[in-house]
């Protein structure tokens, strides 16, 4: 077991973390980052990106996060495939124990786990999970060509995907629990312009049907929300796209937290309730949720992390 100890060790390999990498290592504090579960983060399961700024034409999600991983180590952070199993914040340099055994300590420590997809909670969601049904259309979407398919969701990612899904699938259809759409209205427009798209409104999946061995979904039971009523739709995948939770489990109890569990940072800041640790990215912030404001807040925790080294002489 190697111990490895940094000025700044962060969690997380997305925008959050890699940029906070960036911006550590051009200061010369010769960051470590733990790439997590996800090394790239969600962006690895985007196909084009057509609004992170600098970019004329869309890119490519693991493209873009291929790019940031080798610009942070192009400037001296050190990448680590490693993923953190516990976290000691009692004391500074604060600990983490990783996956593999190894144990890194950090002056200071940047979260940056990010947010994973919510699941609808059916049982019957988790017998086809991988059999049809799926939380990423661009990851999935290309196995459903000429097939119908259907989206649960009524936000950004839901509207996007459903848009994506249609270059694949011949037929979607969004399923919502409400009566209107929560994502951006240009969105929406062009869901609505789309001859493949069909929306049900004021519904809920209340089981997928298929054969069981092998697995294999073959349609949705929908209850409308208003009158109790089931109804059947044929689809040969569910893709749901209903939000996500933040990445925090390993902090309950030493990090404040607002009551969806994402971490609580001072106004205007990037400071948590512990001294030295600072969240960036989606794990903090559940409102803009883009890439830019995640590379934007990683910038943040590498300025603060310096001066708090300045401020408490480990710079």
């Amino acid at each position: 077991m190697a111990t490895k100890q940094t000025k700044v060790l962060i969690l997380g390999s997305g925008p959050a973390g890699l940029t906070t990498a960036i911006y550590a290592a051009r200061a010369n504090m010769k960051p470590i980052l733990l790439a997590g579960l996800q090394p790239g983060g969600q962006l690895t399961i985007t196909t084009d990106i057509e609004n992170f700024p600098g970019f004329a034409e869309p890119v490519g999600g693991p493209w873009l996060m291929e790019q940031m991983q080798k610009q942070a180590e192009n400037v001296g952070a050190e990448i680590v495939y490693d993923l953190a199993v516990k976290v000691d914040m009692s004391k500074r340099p604060f600990s983490v124990e990783s996956d593999s055994g190894d144990l890194y300590l950090g002056e200071t420590l940047v979260i940056c786990t990010g947010a994973s997809a919510k699941w609808l909670g059916i049982p019957t969601e988790k017998t086809f999970q991988g059999y049809g049904v799926s939380a990423c259309a661009t990851c999935d979407g290309f196995f459903f060509r000429g097939k119908e398919v259907a989206i649960v969701g009524g936000g950004n990612t839901a509207v996007e995907e459903a848009i994506y899904l249609t270059n694949h699938a011949s037929k979607v259809t969004l399923i919502h629990r409400r009566d209107s759409l929560r994502a951006e209205k240009i969105m929406q427009d062009r869901l609505f312009a789309n001859p493949k798209i069909d929306v049900i409104w004021d519904s809920v999946v209340d089981e997928v049907v298929g054969d069981s061995n092998p697995p294999s979904m073959n349609g949705l039971k929908l209850k409308n929300v208003k009158t109790g009523a089931i109804s059947h739709l044929k689809v040969d995948g569910l893709f749901v796209a209903i939000g996500h939770s933040p990445n925090t489990e390993l902090f309950k109890g030493e990090l404040d937290m607002d009551d969806e569990g994402y971490l609580v940072t001072a106004p205007g800041s990037v400071a948590t309730n512990v001294p030295g640790v600072f969240a960036a990215g989606d794990v903090q912030d559940k409102i803009y949720r883009q890439a830019v404001t995640a590379a934007g807040t990683g910038c943040m925790a590498a300025i603060e992390a310096d001066r708090f080294l300045v401020m408490n002489g480990g710079h």
